[in-house]
C-alpha cells in the first residue's frame, strides 16, 4: 500500500504516539483489504458505546497528543444528569459514562450522541466519502444517500477521523457498491415499522452482501423509513450498501443498481404475507409488561408527535414504565413546543443523548418489555429482558394497558 512522506513520517511517530496508534490502525486495516493508498475524509461518525473498550481506544490516543482531523460526531452513551434521578447506577458505571465523555472532549468530537447522524448532525454528500461506524448509520449514509463509507468499527473511525483518511477499498470503489442480488417487493408499506420489518427480512436473506430491491409500486419512503429498513437489515445480517430501484440515488434503474453485472433472476419475493410471518417469529410474547421503550433508532420529532396522537389523551398504566429514546434536537423541539410536557402528563417520558444498550436500563431486566424495534430487542435481550415487538399503534394500547395481549 502506497503511503506518502507524511503518512510514512506518521506511522514512524514522528508527530507522537497518538497519531501512531491511529496510524497503525488504518495502515493495518489496508493492508488486510489490499488497499492502493489512502484517500481523504470529509465526515466521520463514531460509534462509541460508554463501555470500556471504546473509552481505552480513545484515551490512548488523546493521552498519545492526538486531535481529530476530521471531528467526528458521536453515538449515544447515556445521559447520567438525567436518568439517575430515575435510576441506581455504580459508582464504576457512572465514572465510565464520565470518563467517556471526558475523552472524547478533549479529542476534538462533536458530542451528538445521536446513533442517526445522517439524519440531521452529519450529512455527507452524494459521492463524499466518509467513515461511519453505527449500525444504523452506515447502511443509511451509503444506501439512501449514496455518500461512501465502509462499515467501520468504532476505533477504526475514530483512527479515520484523528488522521483525515481512510484505506481506499470495499465501500469507496464503484464495484464494490454494485448490487449482488435481486429481491422483488410486493407489500404495503404504511410506516417505518413496516420498513424495518421488511429490512429484518432482507437482513435474514443478503447477511454481508448488496440487496437490490425491485417494488411493484416504486414507494416513496421518508427518513424514519430508509433509517428503520437499514438499521433492521444491518441486525439480521451485515447489510452496509443497498438499492431500491427508483429510489435511492445510485439505482434510478435495475441496470444502474447493478452496474456491469449481469442483472439475476430474482431470489426471493416479499409480500405482505412473508412480513407477517416475519413479524409473528419476532412478536409471540404476550402477558403483563413493565417497560415499553422506543427509540432504536432514535426517534424524530415526527414520530414524538405521532405518539402523542396515538395516546389520544389516555394515560400509561400505572405499573409500566414508558421510555422514548431521541436525539437532542428532538427533545429540544418537544420541550419548546410542550410536547415533552404533555406527553410526561400522560406518563411518557423522553431522554436525549442514550441508548437502549445502557446500563441505566437493568431495573427492568427479567420481566416483559415492548418495543417496535427489533434491533432495540436485540440489545436488550442480551442484556436478560425479553421483548415482543409490535408496531408503535400496539405499543401504545399495551402501556395502557399495562399488558399485551
Amino acid at each position: 500500500m502506497f503511503l506518502t512522506d507524511e503518512e510514512k513520517s506518521i506511522l514512524d511517530g514522528k508527530r507522537g504516539a497518538g497519531y501512531q496508534k491511529a496510524m497503525e490502525l488504518i495502515y493495518a486495516l489496508g493492508l488486510t483489504f489490499d488497499a492502493e493508498k489512502l484517500i481523504p475524509i470529509k465526515r466521520a461518525h463514531v460509534a462509541l458505546s460508554g463501555q470500556e473498550g471504546d473509552t481505552y481506544w480513545c484515551e490512548l490516543l488523546v493521552n498519545g497528543g492526538a486531535v481529530c482531523a476530521v471531528p467526528p460526531t458521536t453515538n449515544p452513551y447515556w445521559d447520567t444528569a438525567y436518568l439517575t434521578k430515575f435510576f441506581d447506577v455504580t459508582r464504576e458505571e457512572l465514572e465510565l459514562a464520565e470518563r467517556t465523555g471526558d475523552a472524547y472532549r478533549r479529542i476534538g468530537a462533536k458530542l451528538t450522541y445521536h446513533c442517526a447522524p445522517g439524519l440531521g448532525t452529519n450529512v455527507p454528500f452524494f459521492g463524499e466519502h466518509v467513515a461511519f461506524s453505527e449500525s444504523s448509520a452506515t447502511p443509511y449514509v451509503n444506501g439512501a444517500l449514496g455518500a461512501r463509507s465502509n462499515r467501520e468499527s468504532s476505533v477504526s473511525a475514530l483512527a479515520a477521523a484523528v488522521i483525515g483518511k481512510t484505506p481506499l477499498y470495499g465501500y469507496h470503489l464503484d464495484e464494490c457498491r454494485r448490487g449482488d442480488f435481486l429481491i422483488d417487493v410486493d407489500a404495503d408499506m404504511p410506516d417505518c415499522y413496516d420498513w424495518g420489518i421488511l429490512g429484518h427480512c432482507v437482513g435474514k436473506i443478503a447477511g454481508p452482501r448488496n440487496p437490490v430491491l425491485r417494488f411493484k409500486n416504486t414507494p416513496r419512503p421518508r427518513q424514519e423509513d430508509f433509517l428503520y429498513f437499514g438499521a433492521e437489515a444491518a441486525t439480521s445480517g451485515a447489510v452496509a450498501m443497498y438499492h431500491m430501484v427508483g429510489v435511492t440515488p445510485e439505482a434510478p434503474t435495475l441496470e444502474a443498481a447493478f452496474g456491469s453485472r449481469k442483472i439475476p433472476s430474482a431470489e426471493c419475493v416479499i409480500t405482505n404475507k412473508e412480513l407477517k410471518a416475519e413479524e409473528d417469529s419476532l412478536t409471540p410474547a404476550t402477558g403483563e409488561i413493565n417497560l415499553v421503550m422506543l427509540g432504536c433508532p432514535h426517534y424524530t420529532y415526527t414520530q414524538l408527535l405521532e405518539v402523542e396522537r396515538l395516546f389520544a389523551g389516555r394515560r400509561v398504566n400505572g405499573g409500566t414504565a414508558f421510555w422514548i429514546l431521541a436525539e437532542a434536537g428532538a427533545v429540544e423541539l418537544a420541550e419548546r413546543s410542550h410536547l415533552r410536557q404533555r406527553l410526561e402528563l400522560l406518563g411518557v417520558r423522553m431522554v436525549g443523548d442514550t441508548c437502549i444498550d445502557e446500563p441505566c436500563w437493568k431495573s427492568f431486566e427479567g420481566r416483559l418489555g415492548v418495543t417496535d424495534s427489533p434491533k432495540c430487542a436485540y440489545y436488550r435481550e442480551r442484556r436478560g429482558q425479553p421483548f415482543a415487538i409490535r408496531r408503535l399503534s400496539v405499543c401504545v394500547e399495551a402501556a395502557v394497558k399495562g399488558r399485551l395481549d
